[in-house]
């Protein structure tokens, strides 16, 4: 009797189940439960991709890592002549939120002279990707790597010691 009792009971419960309405499989993805849905569109779609030539003198890159969780993010822009960030490329080995901070961080830059490049803070970075706390280690690498990138940049620029001399 108590098997009979069961089998009803599981057929019951399987056709609840098919009634349920379903979610497609894409939002049941682990980044569409765990990450905000601008963490996931920069992730699933992320901008500025690639790498520019990092032995031009108008290309600073910055290599930044955080060894605690493993993730490491290359940031390179291109300045023009008047001092505009006129491209900006990455590479990021990381979780969502490093990946995506990394592509906001190369879309916020873009059209940026250097100084004001320099303003971008990685609470704003966290603020607009809505990063919980316990990420915001990745918007304060996309900070420290488009500073990287500046500063290599801005060593560019300086004369070299041998030519300062033959002047």
């Amino acid at each position: 009797m108590a098997a009979a009792g069961a089998g009803r009971l599981r057929r019951a419960a399987s056709a609840l189940l098919l009634r349920a309405p379903r979610l497609p499989a894409r939002e049941l993805s682990a980044p569409a439960r765990l990450y905000h849905k601008k963490v996931v569109d920069h992730y699933e779609n992320p901008r500025n991709v690639g790498s520019l030539d990092k032995t031009s003198k108008n290309v600073g890159t910055g290599l930044v890592g955080a060894p605690a969780c493993g993730d490491v993010m290359k940031l390179q822009i291109q300045v023009d002549e008047k001092g505009k960030i006129v491209d900006a490329r990455f590479k990021t080995f990381g979780c969502g939120s490093a990946i995506a901070s990394s592509s906001l961080a190369t879309e916020w830059v873009k059209g940026k002279t250097v100084e004001e490049a320099l303003t971008i803070k990685n609470t704003d970075i966290a603020k607009e990707l809505c990063l919980p706390p316990v990420k915001l280690h990745c918007s304060m690498l996309a900070e420290d790597a488009i500073k990287a990138a500046l500063a290599d940049y801005k060593l560019k620029q300086e004369p070299k010691t041998g030519e300062a001399e033959k002047k």
